[in-house]
């Protein structure tokens, strides 16, 4: 495995241990819809959510979490749309950024929550 998907997969770990720290319950890792991949679905009281992983070893061209753009964001909301369809799921979804930076030792971890809205 290259070095980069080495990193993703552990800010990927990162981010679940995370998520089940705050009372998330897992649903998904790496859903696939043609070609379109949710990093992770996991589910709260209140919303189900479909979350983006950015992992990085420095933050020097700027945060994880600003690299994902509109196209990712569309494509995201195409397969969350597919998803709520085909497992027949009526509750709110909700669509998170969890950017992580790894200093050799230990995760940064930032989770921003209803990061961005599906487009109309």
């Amino acid at each position: 495995m290259a070095q980069h998907n080495e990193l993703g997969k552990k800010g990927e770990d990162e981010a679940v241990k995370y998520l089940k720290s705050k009372n998330y319950k897992i649903i998904s890792r790496n859903w696939n819809f043609h070609g379109y991949e949710i990093d992770i679905i996991a589910e709260n009281v209140e919303f189900i959510v479909f979350v983006e992983v950015k992992t990085r070893t420095s933050a020097q061209w700027g945060n994880p979490e600003d690299f994902v753009g509109k196209v990712r964001m569309r494509r995201m909301v195409d397969a969350a749309d597919h998803y709520l369809i085909e497992k027949d799921i009526d509750k709110p979804a909700r669509f998170d950024i969890i950017g992580l930076i790894w200093d050799g030792k230990r995760f940064e971890l930032e989770h921003i929550d209803d990061a961005f809205l599906p487009f109309l």
